[in-house]
């Protein structure tokens, strides 16, 4: 183990760290409690043995601030006392402290609370790992929950904790913000002349290139089917146009063959857009309604554009 001996008597703790070296333990040394703490900090020892009594900070003191550092593992603590300062022992179980030796001891006092500090020590580690792993895999299931399986965009659920994050935030500080809903153009065709496999290659192909072009703190989500919507904050209807235009282009320029058209067609995406504006008795439900139907326009004015849905109308 690495372990910190705390002691301002030079003779004691030279002692000290030469047994638990023969031992095969690894040790810093401080020569006062002040030193110890800031020793301490950051060196991820696996015990700490203490003197009682030392100059800046006691035992039980430092014992304190072990226990309170939120970012260091778990040290087991030995407290040193002397014969007739048993009465300290309560107090540093109190503050901390996992064991204590009373001075003079022997060697197989000594190896006793080593073989203890060596079981806690290693039984710490482990349940702080698990505690570890099992917030990383709550983590996955949280983020798995929120995440379409097929595109890897966001799914209804984060889309909708999106949208409504963002009408709170518009509302308390007066933004406005836009979305656009693609729609991949003559999809079903796709489907009945390739396969649906092809066709699902096609929609991740798709999704990828939005969030590709999507500038920091957009975000895009599968809005169901081959639809997918993406959200832009702190954009107008001006500028939402240009960016939902530019993606357009972005998936236009791929050229995947689409065979479902005439030879050389390729897959190409329509989309509407519209804004939410605070203070106009806007809602999300409005909003999409309203870029469903800029996304219907842009589907009988010939696809492959992008149309801009109406302002929310004041109550």
């Amino acid at each position: 183990m690495k372990i910190l001996i705390a002691d301002d008597s030079p003779t004691p703790r030279l002692l000290l760290k030469r047994e638990l070296e023969r031992l095969g333990h690894e040790c810093l040394v401080a020569e006062d409690g002040l030193q110890a703490w800031e020793t301490f900090q950051g060196s991820g020892v696996d015990a700490v043995i203490s003197d009682w009594m030392m100059p800046g900070l006691d035992g039980d003191e430092l014992c304190r601030r072990v226990r309170a550092d939120p970012d260091a593992p778990y040290a087991y603590f030995v407290l040193l006392t002397s014969l007739d300062d048993k009465r300290h022992v309560v107090a540093g179980m109190e503050a901390g402290a996992d064991d204590y030796l009373t001075k003079p001891f022997g060697h197989e006092d000594l190896e006793t609370r080593l073989i203890a500090a060596a079981r806690v020590s290693a039984l710490h580690r482990q349940i702080t790992a698990q505690q570890a792993e099992l917030q990383r895999l709550n983590q996955m299931l949280f983020d798995d929950s929120r995440r379409d399986s097929l595109t890897g965009l966001g799914n209804r659920r984060s889309q909708d904790e999106e949208l409504q994050t963002l009408v709170q935030r518009s509302e308390r500080y007066g933004d406005c913000f836009c979305v656009a809903l693609f729609d991949v153009d003559r999809f079903k065709a796709f489907n009945d002349s390739a396969g649906h496999l092809a066709g699902d290659g096609v929609l991740r192909t798709v999704a990828a290139t939005l969030a590709s072009e999507c500038r920091g703190g957009d975000a895009v989500f599968r809005y169901g089917g081959e639809e997918m919507l993406l959200v832009m904050p702190a954009q107008t209807l001006e500028t939402a146009l240009i960016a939902a235009n530019r993606m357009r282009s972005a998936i236009e320029a791929l050229g995947v063959p689409h065979p479902g058209l005439d030879p050389g067609g390729t897959v190409t995406v329509s989309a509407g857009v519209a804004s939410f504006e605070p203070g106009r008795g806007d809602d999300v439900e409005s909003l999409l309604a309203r870029a469903d139907a800029a996304l219907y326009e842009a589907k009988e004015g010939g696809r492959n554009r992008v149309e801009v849905g109406a302002r929310a109308t004041s109550l």
